[in-house]
């Protein structure tokens, strides 16, 4: 049975405690976190003070649910070797919580591709980036991933950069959407270069064409969005099942090629307000892709 978790993005409001009733009773196995009451530097976050972290565990403990990981703001792209050393070191704190929290992962960004850097410097300083953290998250037995998110949702520009990691407790988190709706990509080429060192995923869904609906003006939340990430891009997106994603082709990708982490539901609330609320969006998504892995597994 494949697990199953959401990404916090998808509930803004959610304390702590409301991640953990509401995602069991929607039916998943964890949580990864991206922020907590709408705060994204987890790192400042009350709930996760030395002090009061005991208790957050045992909560998790109680409740049998887990903490797939944690989704940081942590990027390499800066032409700035000075900001450079400072993300690693925000990473590596990232790294201490998510052991404190018994996660698995800290997700980082490439992110984009800076026209003073070009993409073979950029490739050289975001593996220097991941093999920094890689050899930390080593002694924690954790894992780095980078996500295919902005210009590296290319995936032969992020082929290009793991193949400059030694690291084996570097890998790649697939948003299986990117990729696909932002280049096209068909998803047996976006497997075929990164597969093995997929080692998380994000799912989503979306639409475009006459099904999109018009395009609103740039709102608040997705200038937070680019000012967070500088690679970040708009969708049409639309309850997991209901768009164009070819979702039955990505579980076969994944389940022949061995993938056994975890299935994130990345529901984008928190930048795209407009979006239905998560008590709406989250119950769909467990049993609609349990039924279908079952149904590809069985057939």
């Amino acid at each position: 049975m494949l697990r199953t978790c959401f990404s916090t993005i998808g509930c803004p409001d959610w304390s702590f405690s409301e991640m953990i009733h509401h995602g069991t009773k929607s039916g998943f196995d964890g949580v990864e976190i991206r922020l907590v009451e709408r705060e994204t530097d987890l790192l400042s976050v009350p709930d996760f003070t030395a002090s009061s972290l005991p208790q957050r565990r045992r909560e998790l403990d109680d409740a049998g649910f887990h903490v797939s990981g944690l989704a940081s703001s942590v990027a390499f792209d800066s032409t700035d070797p000075a900001e450079r050393h400072r993300q690693t070191i925000i990473g590596r704190a990232y790294l201490d919580l998510a052991a404190e929290l018994n996660a698995g992962f800290v997700r980082v960004f490439g992110d984009v591709v800076r026209e003073e850097t070009g993409r073979k410097a950029t490739a050289r300083q975001v593996a220097d980036g991941l093999n920094q953290l890689g050899d930390y998250a080593s002694t924690l037995q954790l894992q780095v991933i980078i996500e295919t998110h902005g210009d590296y949702s290319q995936s032969d520009l992020v082929a290009e950069t793991m193949n400059m990691v030694s690291s084996p407790s570097v890998g790649v988190l697939w948003d299986t959407h990117h990729p696909w709706r932002f280049h096209g990509e068909p998803l047996e080429l976006t497997y075929s270069r990164l597969g093995d060192r997929v080692m998380h995923t994000h799912w989503k869904d979306s639409v475009s064409g006459d099904a999109a609906p018009q395009q609103a003006e740039p709102t608040e939340a997705s200038d937070r969005a680019h000012a967070l990430m500088s690679g970040h891009r708009h969708a049409d997106y639309v309850l997991f099942g209901g768009g164009e994603f070819p979702i039955l082709d990505c579980l076969g990708l994944l389940h022949n090629g061995g993938y056994d982490g975890w299935y994130s539901y990345e529901w984008e609330k928190m930048w795209h307000p407009e979006l239905e609320p998560p008590e709406l969006a989250f119950p769909m998504f467990p049993g609609k892709i349990q039924r279908l892995h079952a149904a590809l597994v069985s057939g």
